[in-house]
C-alpha cells in the first residue's frame, strides 16, 4: 500500500482546522465555567492545568534542542498569550454572551493581517484580502444581525474582548516571528513563563477571599480548557504558523463565530437566525478563499 505523502501547507492546514474546532468550544464552555470561578483564579487554574499537559512533550523534546531559545521573544509571548491574554477574556466573557464574544474575537483576522503585511513582510494577494472580506462580512452577520447583549457591563464585556483580540494578534505575529525555532519548545516555554507570570493574582484573590467551591462540571470545563484549548491548540496553532503566512492562519479564527454560535445554540439555547446561518456561509467561503494556496506561501 503507497505511504500517503502530506505537505507542510497541507499540515498547516489540518492543524489549524483542529484548533478551529477546539477554539470554537471553548466560548461557551469558558462562559460556563466562569459563572462560577472567578476570572483571575480561573485563568491561574487553567494555565497550571495546561502547564502539566505540555510538561512531558518539553522534557521529550529539550534533549534533541539544537540551538537556544530567544527567550525575550518568549517571555512576551508569555505575556501577551497566557497571562494578559486570559485575564482580560475571562472577565470580558463574564459580561457578554457567548456568541458575542467569539463575534469580537471574528475581528482578529484584520488584526492579524495588516500589523504582518507591515513588520513580517507578507504579501496580502487578491484572493486573501477577498476572503478576510467575505470572513468578517460573515462574522458581522453571524454576531450581529439580530443579535442582542442584555447584560449588565456588556460594553465593558466587548471592550475587554477587543483588548484580548489585540493581545491575541501580538502573540500570533511574535510566534510567527521565531518560526525557525522548534514549535513543542516555543509554546511550552512561552506558556510557563506565561503562567508563571499569571499566578501572583490569583493567589493574592485566594489569600484574601478564600478558595471558591467550584462544580465537578467547572474543574472538568477547566480541564478541557487547559488541556485541549491551551497545551494542544497552541502547539497546533504555531505549527500551522510554521506553515502558513500569519495572515491565512488569522483568516482561519473566522471561524470561531460560527463553532462558538453553533455550540451556544445546542448547550446555552441561545438563538441561532437565518441571518446567522447566512454569515456562516460567508464565513466559510472566506476561509476558503484565502485557504487556497499561492506563489507567496512559504
Amino acid at each position: 500500500m503507497p505511504k500517503l505523502h502530506i505537505n507542510e501547507h497541507t499540515k498547516g492546514l489540518i492543524s489549524i482546522i483542529f484548533v478551529m474546532l477546539i477554539w470554537g468550544s471553548s466560548f461557551t464552555v469558558t462562559k460556563t465555567v466562569v459563572s462560577e470561578v472567578p476570572p483571575f483564579i480561573f485563568a491561574g487554574i487553567r494555565n497550571l492545568i495546561g502547564c502539566a499537559a505540555l510538561l512531558p512533550f518539553y522534557l521529550a523534546r529539550r534533549r534533541k534542542a539544537t540551538q537556544p531559545l530567544p527567550y525575550g521573544k518568549l517571555v512576551l509571548m508569555g505575556l501577551a498569550g497566557t497571562t494578559f491574554y486570559y485575564f482580560v477574556f475571562n472577565t470580558g466573557m463574564k459580561y457578554v454572551s457567548a456568541s458575542s464574544g467569539a463575534l469580537i474575537e471574528g475581528l482578529v483576522p484584520v488584526a492579524i493581517a495588516i500589523p504582518a503585511a507591515f513588520i513580517l513582510k507578507e504579501h496580502l494577494a487578491k484572493r486573501t484580502i477577498a476572503g478576510i472580506v467575505l470572513s468578517v462580512a460573515g462574522v458581522i452577520l453571524v454576531g450581529f444581525i439580530g443579535a442582542s447583549d442584555k447584560s449588565a457591563n456588556a460594553l465593558l464585556g466587548s471592550s475587554l474582548i477587543v483588548g484580548a483580540v489585540l493581545l491575541w494578534s501580538a502573540y500570533t505575529l511574535l510566534s510567527r516571528s521565531v518560526k525557525e525555532y522548534d514549535t513543542v519548545l516555543v509554546t511550552t516555554v512561552s506558556t510557563f513563563i506565561g503562567t508563571a507570570l499569571s499566578l501572583p493574582l490569583p493567589a493574592y484573590e485566594i489569600i484574601t477571599q478564600g478558595m471558591p467551591d467550584i462544580s465537578w462540571k467547572a474543574w472538568a470545563g477547566m480541564v478541557y480548557l487547559g488541556v485541549f484549548a491551551s497545551a494542544v491548540a497552541y502547539s497546533l496553532y504555531n505549527r500551522a504558523l510554521e506553515n502558513l503566512p500569519a495572515a491565512q492562519v488569522g483568516n482561519f479564527l473566522n471561524l470561531n463565530p460560527v463553532i462558538g454560535a453553533l455550540i451556544a445554540f445546542i448547550f446555552l439555547k441561545e438563538k441561532l437566525t437565518a441571518l446567522q446561518l447566512a454569515g456562516g456561509i460567508l464565513v466559510l467561503a472566506g476561509i476558503w478563499l484565502s485557504s487556497k494556496k499561492t506563489k507567496t506561501n512559504p
